[in-house]
């Protein structure tokens, strides 16, 4: 079985940029991919968030009204309801000061996946493993 690993790095804020919200459409859309692959054929995203692109999983966010740009909040709540696996780093995090209870998560919309924070070493590992690596 071949498994194709991707990795979407998002580095910018979604302030005045789309950015964020494209790397998470672009890791969501990995599904339709699978009605084009052999059989046996598999591709495995991660969606990582680092740097300033952190800032991008907060929840209760007010882009609209401060910045008149929808926000990321939905597009990263439709990627926990895919099962996508969403990491956030950890020490980005704490050079804001934010804590996990501030990000966005997907349980009221049914989701049981969760974004996961890690050090930013397994972000590297995830990089390291994929055969694509995009930056947002």
């Amino acid at each position: 079985m071949a498994d194709t690993k991707l990795a979407f790095i998002v580095q910018r804020p979604q302030y005045k940029s789309e950015n964020p919200k494209l790397g998470i459409t672009h890791a969501i859309a990995y599904q339709t991919v699978e009605i084009l692959l052999e059989d046996g054929e598999t591709v495995t995203p991660a969606l990582c968030f680092i740097g300033d692109g952190v800032l991008a999983c907060l929840k209760d966010q007010k882009a609209m009204g401060n910045y008149e740009i929808t926000s990321s909040e939905m597009h990263l709540k439709t990627a926990l309801l895919v099962d996508l696996d969403v990491l956030v780093c950890k020490e980005d995090l704490e050079r804001f000061g934010i804590t996990e209870d501030k990000i966005v998560d997907a349980e009221d919309m049914g989701a049981e996946k969760k974004i996961q924070v890690v050090p930013f070493e397994t972000i590297q590992k995830e990089m390291e493993s994929a055969k694509h690596v995009l930056f947002f």
